[in-house]
């Protein structure tokens, strides 16, 4: 099961990303644009995700993904460490939150981690 300090450590092993506490939370920015918190006492992470695929996740896997209340308006999604199968999947989630917040020429730079989703 994955922790706070895989987060940290997948999070800062992704180009041009710095660890910055706001909100009192760890957050995670790319070129200074955030792609991933740290929340409720580390025990979770919210991340970028488009809404429609947002609402497809927290319905297929209710257990594993939900909408805080104070994010519903924006593109993000939350998800418990501890039902995530493993470091793969956290893995894919912050590269995939990561591209949407990276400027188009990480993400030229950095091909290998896929293409960016629309948010």
């Amino acid at each position: 099961m994955p922790d706070a300090e895989d987060v940290r450590r997948i999070a800062l092993s992704l180009p041009d990303t710095t660890e910055k506490i706001a909100w009192s939370m760890p957050t995670f920015r790319v070129a200074g644009k955030m792609f991933a918190t740290l929340p409720e006492d580390e025990t979770s992470i919210a991340v970028r995700c488009p809404k429609e695929e947002r609402d497809e996740l927290v319905l297929a896997e209710p257990d594993k993904f939900w909408i805080a209340d104070h994010e519903a308006q924006f593109a993000w999604v939350r998800a418990w460490l501890s039902a995530l199968d493993d470091e793969d999947e956290l893995r894919d989630i912050l590269a995939d939150s990561w591209r949407q917040a990276a400027p188009s020429s990480l993400l030229e730079a950095h091909p290998e981690l896929g293409p960016a989703t629309a948010e």
